[in-house]
């Protein structure tokens, strides 16, 4: 890490099963990320059924998934990525300690299975600032934000932007969103 950095913030990146956690801090980490994935079985089909757009996932992430993204001289962003099936959600109480915020990832083919990422937030980090992403897969509808403000019964002040977790550029911009939010919410 280079001398000049003066800050060091830990970052959440939620979401649900399947909606690019894992590949978006692996785009943005300027280090080899540390993944925990595991192989999916048939013995995982009936407690981790995919979801839409994701046929072709062979695995899956069952602790974290870590990453560090250096965004200007003096602030470093350490990167933990949650796990997205509700078995391994106990974990995220001791992801989320010490949390400067979280970026959600939302997909907009099955914004139901957000649903239950949001009340993750309200029962156990309810005061952490948040930002929405919207992983832009290929032909998933656009909602416009409003309207996603309104389905996922967010605050009004939390920020939703858009990113395509594949593109380091685009989920570094995504973060960036999530430090900048975060830091109005904390002074």
């Amino acid at each position: 890490m280079a001398p000049t950095v003066a800050q060091s913030c830990k970052i959440l990146v939620a979401g649900a099963f399947g909606v690019g956690k894992t590949t978006l801090v692996g785009s943005v980490s300027e280090i080899p990320p540390l993944r925990t994935e595991e192989t999916m079985t048939a013995a995982g089909i009936p407690v981790d059924s995919l979801p839409a757009g994701a046929r072709g996932k062979t695995t899956t992430t069952v602790a974290m998934d870590f990453g560090r993204l250096t965004v200007d001289p003096t602030v470093v962003l350490y990167l933990f990525g949650t796990p997205g099936q509700r078995r391994f959600w106990d974990l995220w109480d001791g992801l989320a300690a010490g949390a400067i915020g979280a970026l959600i990832l939302v997909d907009t083919r099955n914004l139901e299975a957000s649903f239950e990422v949001f009340d993750q937030f309200e029962t156990r980090a309810a005061s952490m600032p948040l930002a929405v992403a919207v992983n832009a897969f290929d032909g998933a509808p656009h909602i416009a934000p409003e309207r996603l403000r309104e389905v996922l019964d967010m605050q009004p002040e939390t920020p939703i932007t858009t990113c395509d977790a594949r593109d380091r550029h685009s989920s570094a911009q995504a973060l960036i969103t999530l430090v900048n939010h975060a830091r109005k919410a904390l002074a």
